[in-house]
C-alpha cells in the first residue's frame, strides 16, 4: 500500500512539473505573440506619432472625449490635399470652433510633414 503511494505520489510530481514547464513556455509565446500583434496594428507612421504625442489625452479613436473622435473627423472631411493641409496646420496651430467651444492646443514643436502623416492616418479611419 505505501508502495502504491509513493509511486501514484512519483507519478503526480512528475506529472507536474511538465505542466508547469509547458505554462511557461504558453506564457512566453502569448506574450510575444501579444507585442507581435501590437506592432502590426500600429504599423501606421501617423499612429505612431499619435500614440507618442498628447493627442490621446483629448481624442480617441472611436469615442469623443474632449475633442472629436478620429473616426468623426474623417467622416467629416474628406481625404484631399487641401484638407490634409489645413488639419495639419489646424493640429500646429490649434484651433477652436468647429467641434464645439473647447480650444485645441497648439503643438508648435510639431514639423508639418509629422502633422501632415498623422492627420492622413486619421482621415484613412473613413467608413466606407
Amino acid at each position: 500500500m505505501k508502495k502504491t503511494f509513493l509511486i501514484l505520489g512519483a507519478v503526480v510530481i512528475f506529472m507536474a512539473s511538465f505542466s508547469k514547464a509547458d505554462l511557461t513556455r504558453e506564457k512566453t509565446v502569448v506574450a510575444t505573440a501579444t507585442v507581435a500583434n501590437h506592432a502590426a496594428l500600429q504599423s501606421n507612421p501617423g499612429e505612431k506619432l499619435i500614440n507618442k504625442s498628447d493627442c490621446l489625452g483629448c481624442h480617441n479613436k472611436t469615442n469623443k472625449i474632449i475633442g472629436p473622435a478620429y473616426v468623426e473627423i474623417a467622416k467629416k472631411y474628406p481625404a484631399t490635399e487641401k484638407n490634409i493641409n489645413m488639419l495639419a496646420d489646424k493640429i500646429i496651430k490649434g484651433g477652436t470652433g468647429v467641434w464645439g467651444n473647447m480650444p485645441m492646443t497648439a503643438h508648435a514643436t510639431l514639423k508639418k510633414d509629422d502633422a501632415k502623416l498623422m492627420v492622413k492616418y486619421i482621415l484613412s479611419l473613413k467608413k466606407k
